[in-house]
């Protein structure tokens, strides 16, 4: 898989009811790889923890693919470390959620830490190949509710990882698969805890690239938009 047979589309709102954008976007196109990040913290803590994750990985230098996916998990935990470093200084609790997303050679690789997620649409099926890192996660894992159902717990927002927060950043990995027709989507939470997967794979199916972001991003606006959402979806193509 070469970087000409992969399109994008991107686009972070700040939502109808914050006034500041706490997630932060990356786009590295030419290297095939995107993130999503999700600041806690308020307005400074938040903006400033998202933009340490990007900023962390944006500048890693050209590398070979099977190299990726070790060189964003190293950047992370650079980030990590400047985060937390940086609660210290200003006594005060500060982090963000990451979902980052390598495609290569016909393959991805997924790395992750909260409750960003990461979707991917194949032949009009929709899967979650993510796990959110939350209190309500273990609700999810001894069936006693759906991620759908977590998502409307009072507790949904409880993460239980976040790069920047405790003394070890931990890191789930997901690889699989990535054939023609594919189109995997990163989110905030400020998607999901709108729509269900089952909806999320209706708004992907059959729709133009230029246009899904837009619609995912407006149909969480609709149902109230209270968190900022950040979507960016990748279309193998």
């Amino acid at each position: 898989m070469t970087a000409g047979t992969i399109r994008f589309n991107a686009r972070t709102h700040v939502g109808r009811v914050r006034k500041h954008n706490e997630d932060s976007i990356l786009v590295l196109p030419d290297q095939n790889i995107w993130i999503v990040s999700d600041g806690m913290g308020g307005h400074e803590g938040g903006d400033y923890a998202s933009q340490v994750v990007v900023d962390a990985v944006a500048t890693l230098p050209r590398m070979p693919a099977t190299e990726k996916l070790g060189a964003i998990r190293w950047a992370l935990q650079q980030a990590h470390s400047t985060i937390s470093a940086e609660s210290e200084r200003r006594h005060a609790v500060m982090g963000a959620t990451v979902v980052a997303l390598v495609l290569a050679d016909g393959h991805f690789g997924a790395l992750w830490a909260g409750d960003s997620r990461l979707y991917r649409l194949r032949e009009g099926k929709i899967d979650l190949l993510t796990t959110d890192h939350s209190l309500v996660a273990a609700f999810v894992a001894s069936g006693q509710m759906t991620w759908d159902e977590a998502g409307k717990h009072p507790q949904s927002n409880a993460i239980t990882r976040a790069v920047g927060v405790g003394d070890v950043l931990e890191l789930d990995k997901v690889r699989g698969d990535a054939v023609p027709g594919d189109r995997f989507l990163l989110c905030s939470d400020g998607l999901n805890k709108y729509l269900s997967i089952a909806e999320i794979g209706a708004a992907m199916h059959g729709v133009p690239l230029e246009m899904v972001t837009d619609n995912l991003v407006q149909m969480a606006l609709d149902r109230g938009g209270a968190d900022n959402v950040s979507v960016i979806v990748v279309d193998v193509v």
